[in-house]
């Protein structure tokens, strides 16, 4: 069963004026299916702490390990492949490539390993079908509406199987419709996978739906539920 270990994270960063501590001694455990939301004011380090889940930054101490590996202790070439393979990433602004319609979006997570193969193929096309674009595979992103281009986002996401999916503000700038069917489909979809998921939000409402929420709050993470 994958699961995520974090263990005494530690974040500073070094200013010109002091040393700054972002994230104290964070304590975290989650399994298959299981979903959370990560709130508290900004700069409180919640990103921080995403990028850090995500290996896109590195803790200054302690340590992270998903599905039974210590991410920081690859090299740079795995670390980037372990990244791509088990790791999936839904932002706030979606960050799809203009130039490339629905489906090869889906499918960049694949391209970054080579050529796709017919089953990936297959899969691209399942994941459009379930987040309800199944008409528009061939239209590019400035064709599509917020809310669809942040389900192409769920889908790219998804494909290659991820054990973990992290989501930074992903209804952040989508009206109160839109957000109701993205947050269906961001709870729905990695619990089927049976992939973790953990979200970002300063939405009270995106929060309440998550199984489990904490705060950051003094560096340190409270438990709300």
């Amino acid at each position: 069963m994958s699961t995520l270990r974090v263990s005494g994270l530690h974040k500073q960063f070094i200013s010109a004026a002091e040393l700054l501590t972002v994230l104290d001694g964070i304590d975290l455990e989650m399994s298959a299916g299981e979903d959370l939301a990560i709130v508290g004011p900004s700069g409180s380090g919640k990103s921080t702490l995403l990028h850090i889940l995500g290996t896109l930054d590195s803790p200054t101490s302690g340590t992270v390990e998903v599905a039974g590996v210590n991410p920081f202790e690859l090299s740079p070439i795995k670390l980037a492949a372990f990244r791509n393979r088990t790791i999936g990433f839904i932002f706030q602004d979606h960050h799809l490539m203009p130039q490339l319609t629905v489906a090869e979006n889906v499918l960049l997570p694949a391209i970054a390993q080579g050529r796709p193969s017919e089953k990936v193929r297959q899969r691209a096309q399942q994941l459009i079908q379930e987040v309800g674009l199944a008409q528009r595979e061939l239209h590019l992103p400035s064709q599509l509406s917020g809310g669809e281009r942040q389900r192409v986002a769920i889908a790219r996401a998804l494909l290659n199987h991820p054990k973990l999916v992290l989501a930074d503000e992903p209804t952040g700038n989508l009206d109160a419709t839109n957000t109701q069917s993205v947050a269906r489909m961001l709870f729905d979809l990695p619990k089927r996978e049976q992939a973790m998921l953990i979200l970002v939000t300063h939405s009270d409402w995106l929060a309440e739906q998550a199984q489990r929420c904490v705060r950051i709050e003094n560096r340190h993470l409270v438990v709300i539920r």
